[in-house]
């Protein structure tokens, strides 16, 4: 990882540490075990079939921390089991094991109340988020240029709509496809000059776990969405919207 990368983390690691020392969580038997959710039990049965969940592009993987529920997104699910320590001391390892950190981390807060909405909406929720996001920005920027950071097909149709937007992903697949009437552009080629040309960015939180979450902190209003970024928002005093999430 870049050093940026590796400051932002490790910024994330301390402050998740202190939180379990405040707690005192380090002296209890803490175990923590995860699965990767089939489609049905992430997001249910919306109408739309071009999420990326439901592509095979990501998995939702899902942390259980005694009564609370943690999930974070990823391209690298798998099954893992483990105390706080074990997966705090291998969180920068790979990907899978961040994606592990993140779900953990999402489920740990959430038992201790320092967050909410750390699991993922359901059926056709994701198009009621989409407007409430919009209402957001209306009221807050009036017409700004969006940069939405990650292919999410609700949002991207519900800001189109009302707003000059630009969409960013990573997947090969998408990218220089158009979508909704706006061409796919690629997260990591074209975001300079998308960066230059947008007044505000809104950013999947699914970052936080690919590791590309620094590229999108600038001097420009970043809103971050979804759950994978639950936690971290709180710890980390990132502004995160996922009104249609739950715990």
């Amino acid at each position: 990882m870049k050093k940026q990368e590796t400051d932002i983390y490790e910024k994330l690691i301390g402050e998740f540490k202190s939180l379990i020392e405040s707690e005192n969580l380090w002296n209890e038997e803490v175990i923590i075990t995860g699965r990767t959710l089939t489609n049905q039990e992430a997001i249910g049965t919306p109408d739309r079939t071009d999420f990326p969940l439901l592509t095979g592009k990501e998995a939702l993987m899902e942390a259980r921390f005694k009564d609370s529920r943690g999930q974070a997104f990823t391209e690298c699910p798998g099954p893992f089991r483990g105390t706080l320590k074990d997966i705090i001391d291998s969180a920068l390892e790979s990907n899978h094991k961040r994606a592990v950190f993140v779900a953990s981390l999402n489920a740990v807060t959430s038992y201790l109340k320092k967050t909410e909405g750390t699991v993922h909406c359901r059926d056709n929720e994701p198009e009621i988020c989409a407007e409430k996001l919009s209402e957001f920005i209306r009221e807050k920027h009036e017409n700004p240029k969006i940069a939405l950071v990650g292919y999410q097909p609700s949002m991207l149709e519900n800001l189109s709509r009302g707003f000059d937007v630009r969409v960013l992903d990573l997947d090969r697949e998408k990218i220089g496809s158009i979508r909704y009437g706006v061409t796919v552009e690629s997260g990591q080629d074209d975001w300079p000059k998308v960066r230059e040309w947008c007044d505000i960015i809104l950013c999947t939180g699914s970052t936080l776990a690919n590791g590309t979450l620094p590229n999108y902190l600038t001097d420009k209003p970043v809103y971050f969405f979804g759950t994978t970024i639950a936690g971290a928002a709180e710890l980390l005093g990132f502004k995160r919207l996922c009104p249609c999430s739950s715990t």
